[in-house]
């Protein structure tokens, strides 16, 4: 049966198709059957369902290595009209990694995947009143009403004895054999408690399967003694002893005023066969908690060049002053936060760069009335508060490119949405993900068309959660989950991404 006959269950027709495997650009029609890609052809074809896509370009589905908030129904949403097809918690990662992936399975719109935690295994060794209720999702045990499980602050501040680093490196193994896709270790926020001896651990343990950390480097500055220069060497000597993979995640966060240095060493990594990815989202401020140490007066200000009204209280939108920061880690160190960091000019730069890929770091939503995690589908975007990262990273990208304020081919900014994510984990131990990133025969028919002259985000400091727009279809294992630009209810396509030592 040739392609110009075969009734397919969906097809695009007429869209300027972008493969950034092969660089393909051309007009084409795609038929998809099932959850995958069968044809791209230039053929006349049909199918089921048509969408008309001239105009318009169709790529692959965005992936985001960095995304606090694919647990819940309310990110999923943002994600999707984002042109996200595959959102993954790998910075902070789960503990109990095979119940998570159970609990999420028929649940989700999305493709998910998790790393497995140093954070919250160094809560659990250092916390036995410590109980997730909430399968594992350790960030939503921390933040998101979460009280029963008891967490304290020793996962930040407390110290491990060797026989506990040992305990430590059970847990990471036991994580990766349950399907985690790497270590996430985001010592930035344990730069107190976690060792070096820690980190090591992590990095080892991903080496011993052959796979990648997922980095916040432990420092955030540009001023000695601690620089996220530092920091990021901190992970990459023991990377050069004992291998593995590194993502440095929003890497421009850290490395500030020093982001070329940074880049520079990071290329010149990767020609010696090291690898290391540098991570950056499009914004010039970012979200966390309140006690996150690299907020901290004697940090934020002389090394990260900023003063207590650049932390801004996402609740109510309110600037901290010396005493309001006092009374805030006093009573509530976990609260959320936005706050400014790098400048435009080492931002776009480092969006630019040949080997950067973009990372949402999507954090939780607060409900604007009532001040709790917003968890629900049904949730109105225009009524939390949060950092706008989590409904508008791709589609800003898309439109700093189309304004040349990051002056790289359409191709290129596709590909690090794409298809340079799904190599890198493919290369390091997810294999997975050579089914991904592409508009091919016989791939995932995970699929993002959108508009190039009109694609933005809508999103604000102000109101986080408006929706993207210029993305009027978004097909998750050939299904669409967003059909003329509305998300699509009660549709549960998406499937989970396991790391190979999976037993």
């Amino acid at each position: 049966m040739t392609a110009s006959n075969e009734q397919y269950d969906l097809v695009i027709t007429g869209g300027r198709v972008m493969d950034p495997e092969t660089k393909l650009d051309a007009i084409r029609n795609v038929g998809i059957n099932g959850d995958k890609i069968a044809v791209v052809t230039k053929d006349d074809i049909k199918g089921k369902e048509t969408i008309d896509a001239k105009g318009l370009v169709v790529a692959p589905g965005f992936l985001d290595m960095h995304h606090h908030n694919t647990g819940t129904p309310f990110g999923e949403k943002l994600a999707m009209r984002d042109g996200v097809t595959t959102p993954m918690e790998l910075e902070v990662g789960v503990t109990r990694v095979k119940e998570v992936y159970a609990d999420r399975e028929g649940k989700c719109r999305l493709n998910y995947g998790y790393s497995s935690s140093t954070m919250a295994a160094r809560e659990i060794i250092l916390n036995p009143e410590y109980k997730s209720v909430f399968t594992g999702e350790f960030l939503f045990d921390l933040v998101a009403d979460g009280k029963d499980a008891k967490t304290s602050m020793q996962w930040s501040k407390g110290h491990m004895t060797s026989e506990q680093d040992k305990e430590f490196e059970t847990l990471l193994c036991n994580g990766i054999e349950e399907g985690a896709l790497g270590v996430g270790h985001a010592v930035g926020y344990m730069t107190a408690g976690c060792s070096q001896q820690n980190s090591i651990t992590a990095q080892k343990v991903a080496a011993k399967y052959g796979m990648s950390t997922f980095v916040h480097g432990r420092f955030s500055g540009q001023m000695p003694p601690t620089s996220g220069l530092l920091g990021f060497l901190e992970m990459m000597a023991p990377q050069e002893i004992y291998g593995g993979a590194i993502v440095f995640q929003h890497m421009h966060a850290q490395a500030l005023a020093d982001i070329k240095t940074a880049l520079d060493m990071f290329s010149a990594a990767r020609k010696k066969g090291i690898k290391v990815i540098p991570e950056i989202y499009p914004y010039n401020y970012g979200a966390t908690i309140l006690g996150a140490d690299y907020l901290k007066p004697d940090n934020y200000g002389p090394n990260m060049g900023r003063d207590y009204d650049g932390i801004i209280r996402t609740a109510d939108l309110k600037p901290y002053d010396k005493d309001t920061y006092a009374e805030g880690m006093k009573e509530n160190p976990m609260e959320s936060v936005m706050f400014y960091n790098s400048t435009d000019e080492d931002m776009y730069y480092g969006l630019a760069h040949p080997e950067s890929v973009i990372g949402s770091d999507a954090f939780l939503y607060t409900v604007r009335a009532t001040g709790e995690t917003a968890f629900s589908w049904d949730t109105a975007p225009d009524a939390v508060n949060g950092h706008p990262r989590g409904s508008g990273t791709h589609a800003l990208f898309l439109r700093l490119v189309r304004e040349k304020k990051v002056d790289i081919p359409l191709m290129t900014a596709i590909s690090k949405m794409t298809y340079m994510i799904t190599d890198y984990l493919a290369e390091n131990g997810v294999s997975q993900m050579n089914q991904k990133g592409r508009i091919q025969e016989g791939k995932d028919a995970d699929i993002t068309i959108f508009d190039p002259a009109t694609v933005t985000d809508n999103s604000t400091m102000k109101d986080g959660g408006l929706q993207s727009t210029g993305i009027p279809y978004v097909i998750c294992n050939g299904t669409l989950v967003v059909k003329d630009t509305e998300c699509v209810d009660n549709v549960f396509p998406g499937k989970p991404v396991y790391g190979d030592a999976k037993k």
